[in-house]
């Protein structure tokens, strides 16, 4: 159960992260996204070391799952440094900020949060019978739940306009006016557009 435990230590770095960032901003907890990015890192190669094992992986329905897991997790990379301009995103954190709206998040609010699911889910299911299947999925609930936290309280904190954006996005499952409006950032510019 470490890597349940190591999961779960990394969720609670990515809570503090957050929530220094809107209160004390101390520049050790500055480091509680990475921290807890690195524990769910440690706590998943665990478990898949642990599947391999058990000798879990084989069939060749097991490639497709893994094929449709990298997809996933390649997703997840592009959501969360890719589609978002990296230097608003992640060098000049100001004061009065404003949201990102273009691309994946016109389409909603949390577009890792599927990315993440399925690659958890894909590679749990390949590695079925091992217990990966349920961390993944213990992490994913841990996502969502942190996700929620930022869409309540982190980012009306952080971004001048996340009101707004939360009327008009939503917050997990595109709809078909949010599918419209990330197709016509895409078609606009490379998927990236400016901040609103």
């Amino acid at each position: 159960m470490l890597s349940l435990v190591l999961g779960i230590a990394g969720f609670i770095l990515y809570l503090l992260y957050d929530i220094n960032s809107f209160t004390s901003q101390n520049r050790l907890l500055g480091y509680g996204f990475l921290g807890g990015s690195v524990l769910i890192t440690i706590s998943t190669v665990i478990e898949l070391i642990g599947a391999f094992k058990q000798n879990a992986f084989g069939g060749a329905a097991d490639i497709i799952l893994i094929l449709l897991s990298v997809v996933s997790f390649a997703m997840l990379i592009y959501c969360l440094f890719f589609a978002l301009p990296f230097e608003e995103t992640y060098v000049e954190q100001t004061n009065g900020r404003k949201v990102y709206d273009g691309g994946a998040y016109a389409l909603c609010r949390h577009p890792g949060i599927i990315c993440f699911f399925a690659f958890y889910l894909f590679l749990g299911l390949a590695a079925l019978p091992s217990k990966f299947l349920a961390i993944g999925m213990i992490f994913s609930l841990l996502n969502l739940l942190y996700a929620a936290f930022q869409d309540r309280v982190t980012f009306p904190k952080c971004f001048t306009n996340y009101v707004d954006y939360r009327k008009k996005v939503p917050f997990l499952i595109p709809n078909k006016k949010s599918i419209r409006q990330a197709a016509q950032t895409w078609a606009r510019s490379d998927g990236k557009d400016d901040i609103t």
